[in-house]
């Protein structure tokens, strides 16, 4: 990403690991000293969302302080210690920021989070629009605020002057090969700035529609950067502004869904995160219910369902004053993939008729640009995959069929989607011969789709055939499945 204009604090030095938070963790693994510490957050009405990711980072230095909610759970953690006796640098040197007296209590975190900074929004709900709510005691949530993220506010508040640009600016394909070529300071951004963000937003949802994420990751990654920079730069009207930072909200959610389709949910939550953190900068309730709307989606694929459901109710409040029915439906689907992955029948089903409801309204001019793939094919398809967590694989089944069918063949990549899972539901259903035929139809879109997705709902519908070889069709299956190449 592009940096900001404002000079680093602190020069550039290699992370020094924390060898004290290390000692501290004994003979836990990191896993289960991340648990600990979610415990310990709940005990003081703390949220954090720690992971044995975080703790690796914090024991390889990475972290070289913790944002004021970790803070608070490590102290509590650890009575009468400090941060630096806890192995962390003082908060004064990571920040440039005065540093508080011995015993003085962490600062506590601002009214508003759309005015807040990284470090001193790490106690706000993060899936909340406006109004707060009260939150499940197991929910084990994620800080798109955290120190992790704590570029993403810093380049979204410094809109001055001197910011770089990859590739001079974005391309109309908005796919430039590498950002760090061809740098040069950008000037204030204009219209024509605006236009180019806007269409390569509108080229790579295009590209993946037919040909998947695998192959575009990486090339979508430059004009993300380039995006950013723009916002560094300043534009020269506060309507380019606007559009500016839609744009590149709305490109960080076209790209973490390219990491989210190739299977790097890891990159995925950063780049929803970041979008989520610029659509409450600058207000923007509908590029707040888009990030919602795929946090919840990845939330649901990365076994997270609980998360899941709160995301996509987040997404319908922020969404229900923008006057989109179909965005409604959308978004009712996302909740009821929560619920079926909680196994709450009751729930799931409940969502899934709201969904049609407000599907059966019909499109409206209020529908945003990026929900084109809505339709009734996508609408089959989502509750295809709810059945298919509840394990109604006949239903399943059928909505999967349905889905395939009814699929414009413009969106290549959900025709190979809808086609595996009805493959995988009628492996599971018992009818393997349909099944190996439905599998043979999904490979055959693998010469024009490339997504980790479709190939790994293939590989487990492989696993579920395999006592079935002698079946006619699943051996022709199993063999050209297990021929194809390795995903690099």
């Amino acid at each position: 990403m592009a940096s900001s204009s404002v000079p680093s604090s602190q020069p550039a030095r290699p992370p020094r690991p924390n060898l004290v938070f290390r000692h501290l963790r004994g003979s836990r693994s990191p896993a289960e000293f991340a648990a600990a510490v979610r415990r310990a957050a709940r005990e003081i009405g703390e949220r954090v969302s720690c992971d044995a990711r975080y703790v690796h980072r914090v024991e390889a230095g990475e972290i070289r302080c913790p944002n004021y909610a970790y803070e608070r759970v490590f102290l509590h953690m650890f009575p009468g210690r400090t941060l630096t006796d806890l192995g962390f640098a003082p908060r004064s040197s990571v920040r440039g920021r005065r540093t508080r007296a011995a015993g003085d209590q962490p600062a506590a975190p601002p009214e508003n989070p759309a005015n807040a900074t990284s470090e001193t929004s790490g106690a706000s709900e993060p899936y909340e629009t406006h109004n707060r709510y009260d939150p499940y005691d197991e929910y084990d949530t994620y800080d798109p605020h955290d120190h992790e993220e704590s570029d993403v506010l810093r380049r979204a508040f410094m809109t001055g002057g001197g910011a770089t640009v990859a590739a001079a600016t974005l391309s109309p394909y908005g796919l430039a090969p590498e950002a760090s070529a061809a740098q040069r300071p950008v000037r204030r951004a204009g219209t024509s700035d605006a236009c180019a963000l806007e269409e390569a937003v509108r080229r790579i949802r295009v590209l993946d529609d037919r040909h998947g994420a695998d192959g575009l990751y990486r090339r979508a990654a430059a004009p993300l950067r380039a995006a950013y920079a723009l916002l560094d730069a300043g534009a020269t009207r506060q309507r380019t502004a606007d559009r500016l930072y839609s744009g590149a909200g709305e490109l960080a959610i076209s790209v973490g869904w390219l990491a989210h389709d190739s299977g790097r949910f890891d990159d995925a939550r950063s780049h929803y995160a970041e979008a989520l953190a610029t659509a409450r900068v600058t207000g923007d309730a509908a590029l707040e219910a888009h990030a919602f709307c795929n946090t919840a989606f990845l939330a649901r694929d990365a076994g997270r369902p609980r998360e899941a459901v709160r995301a996509a109710q987040a997404a319908q409040r922020a969404a229900r004053p923008l006057g989109s029915p179909r965005l409604m439906s959308l978004l009712a689907l996302r909740e009821a993939g929560g619920w079926a992955g909680l196994a709450d029948r009751a729930g799931c089903e409940q969502a899934l008729i709201r969904a049609q409801a407000y599907f059966d309204r019909g499109p409206g001019e209020a529908d945003p640009e990026w929900m084109t793939f809505y339709g009734e094919a996508e609408l089959e398809g989502l509750e295809a995959q709810c059945w298919s967590t509840l394990g109604d694989w006949t239903r399943a089944a059928r909505h999967a069929r349905r889905a395939a069918e009814l699929q414009d063949p413009h969106f290549t990549r959900n025709i190979a989607l809808y086609t595996a899972e009805l493959a995988d539901d009628l492996a599971r259903d018992g009818r393997p011969e349909e099944a190996a035929q439905a599998g043979m139809r999904a490979l055959d879109l693998l010469g024009e789709v490339q997504s980790s997705r479709v190939r790994s709902m293939l590989s487990g519908t492989s696993r579920v055939l395999l006592p079935h070889r002698r079946t006619s069709g699943v051996s022709e299956f199993l063999d050209r499945h297990a021929s194809l190449p390795r995903m690099v």
